[in-house]
């Protein structure tokens, strides 16, 4: 805007005077601004421009700067990534050279192999051409030995006069013959020195069992007699018109016998925990005085009572004893019956227990199981527990009874084949056979009287001279053995095999005997001449 336009503006405004004059100084001064502001512009201008030069520049200069720095960063990469390279290149060549030395050797060695091979083959060709030649020479040979055979043949046909069926028949009987005769040498010799070493190792293994287990040596006695006082007590006992005897009788199940024989009352009965009952409740009706039916039947209950827990008691302190697991109560208890129960004198709970540790040692040294060997020995006898309640053997009755309450099968045959009445099924039961002969047969174990132990002899000796053939028999080693004499004119050496064998069955068929019996047939020839 001109100063002249900004006077003339100046002039149109209607202002006072010192308002005028402020105006006219302000339009004054304005030209006087304006050109400091154009100078002081122009510096600045030229002031900027130059920065900007020396930005510009410097900004170039940073630039080469870092061109420069990338360039030679780049080259620096470049150069390790080469030597890298380099290095990867170098083991790569090293390795192939390895693997073409590995190649080269190797190659020489299939060359040696291949030689080898070569040569072998050749080998093989002349031995195979050698073996074709040696075999056409042997099939030549055979050819002729064949002939000569066939000629010597014939030739001993017609001197012998008999023929090629003949000559074989008689041949196979010569070499059958000469085998027989083999054969049952051998057989003879194996079966010898096996029973040595049977008899041997089952005496050794007897003998150890025996002194491993020390037991009692004296048998015990079944109580079957009741004292008394005075013989006043016999009629007591006897009753009014014999009711007290009866009542007593009635209420045990025994039979009481009163004789002449002073201070004693027998009690006889085959049931042995019965026996045991009618005799503590005597005793107690004797200690008392009291005799009179009603007191009978009361003293014969509280016995009753307590014999039956007496006898649960037994059975479970044998089965503790036998250290047995997992037995039936029925079992225990049946168990705990045999403690009344005698056999020649010998309680047959101890001889269970006897049997089953007996069992044990022997099945120990064969290497069996010891504690079902001593199972089947401590249930062996169990069918005695009830053998008068039922009719049957005791090894059948047992079996069947062991069988309702659950037992294994080795337990069961080793019950019912322990007097060899059924076949043994397994080693448990012969085992059990070898202890029970041990356990009856120790000395001091069983005991019988006079009476039937010379009945005992006489039978075995008569079931001896029973025989065909038989002149003499003894009954020696307190009838563990019968010595057989035979007339060698009517049987020969194997007739008298069959001779013991028949004994030693109708012996064990028809005799009642502890332990085992010895049969030996003795048979000798006797030539007498007389000299005059």
């Amino acid at each position: 805007m001109s100063i002249e336009r900004m006077l003339l503006i100046a002039g149109s405004i209607d202002l006072p005077d010192a308002g005028l004059g402020a105006l006219a100084g302000a339009i004054l001064a304005l030209p006087v601004g304006v050109l400091l502001v154009r100078v002081l512009g122009g510096r600045t201008l030229q002031a900027a421009r130059q920065q900007a030069r020396d930005v510009v520049s410097q900004a170039e200069a940073e630039a080469r700067t870092h061109a420069q720095r990338t360039e030679l960063e780049s080259e620096r990469r470049a150069l390790e990534r080469k030597d890298k390279l380099d290095r990867e290149f170098e083991a790569t060549r090293n390795e192939l050279r390895e693997t073409e030395k590995r190649l080269s050797k190797r190659e020489d060695l299939l060359d040696k192999k291949l030689e080898s091979v070569t040569g072998k083959e050749e080998q093989l060709t002349r031995t195979l051409e050698s073996f074709r030649m040696r075999e056409e020479s042997l099939k030549s040979k055979e050819a002729e030995v064949q002939g000569v055979l066939s000629q010597q043949t014939e030739r001993l046909l017609r001197i012998s006069d008999l023929s090629r069926e003949q000559a074989r028949e008689l041949l196979m009987q010569r070499i059958e013959e000469e085998s027989r005769h083999e054969i049952a040498k051998l057989a003879r010799k194996i079966t010898d020195e096996a029973e040595s070493q049977a008899k041997e190792k089952a005496r050794e293994i007897t003998l150890m069992a025996i002194q491993r287990y020390a037991t009692e040596h004296t048998a015990e006695s079944t109580v079957r007699a009741v004292p008394i006082p005075n013989d006043d007590m016999k009629g007591r006992i006897i009753g009014r018109e014999g009711r007290n005897i009866r009542a007593i009788e009635k209420a045990t199940g025994v039979d009481i016998i009163v004789d002449d024989t002073p201070g004693v009352i027998v009690v006889s009965c085959f049931d042995k925990v019965r026996q045991a009952i009618a005799v503590e409740a005597l005793t107690r009706l004797v200690a008392d005085g009291r005799l009179h039916p009603q007191r009978i039947e009361e003293v014969v209950e509280r016995v009753k009572s307590e014999m039956t827990e007496r006898v649960v008691k037994f059975g479970k302190d044998a089965v503790m004893e036998a250290n047995l697991r997992g037995v039936h109560p029925k079992v225990s208890e049946a168990m705990g019956k045999l403690h009344f129960r005698t056999s020649y004198g010998q309680n047959v709970l101890r001889h269970s227990l006897e049997v089953a540790y007996l069992s044990q040692i022997i099945a120990d040294q064969l290497g069996l199981d010891g504690t079902l060997a001593r199972r089947c020995g401590f249930l062996h006898d169990i069918g005695k527990a009830m053998d008068h309640e039922q009719e049957g053997t005791h090894p059948a009755i047992g079996m069947e009874f062991a069988k309702q309450c659950g037992e294994r099968e080795p337990v069961l045959n080793a019950i019912g084949g322990h007097h060899a009445d059924i076949p043994a099924t397994s080693f448990y039961t012969p085992i059990v056979m070898a202890a029970d002969a041990v356990s009856s047969a120790r000395p001091g174990a069983r005991r019988e009287s006079m009476e039937k132990y010379i009945q005992r002899l006489n039978e075995l000796q008569d079931i001896a001279l029973a025989q065909p053939g038989v002149t003499e028999a003894y009954a020696i080693q307190a009838g563990r053995e019968v010595r057989v004499m035979v007339d060698a004119r009517k049987v020969s050496d194997e007739e008298a095999h069959l001779v013991a064998t028949s004994i030693a069955r109708r012996v064990s068929d028809e005799m009642t005997f502890p332990g085992e019996i010895r049969v030996t047939v003795l048979r000798e020839t006797r030539a007498v001449e007389v000299a005059r």
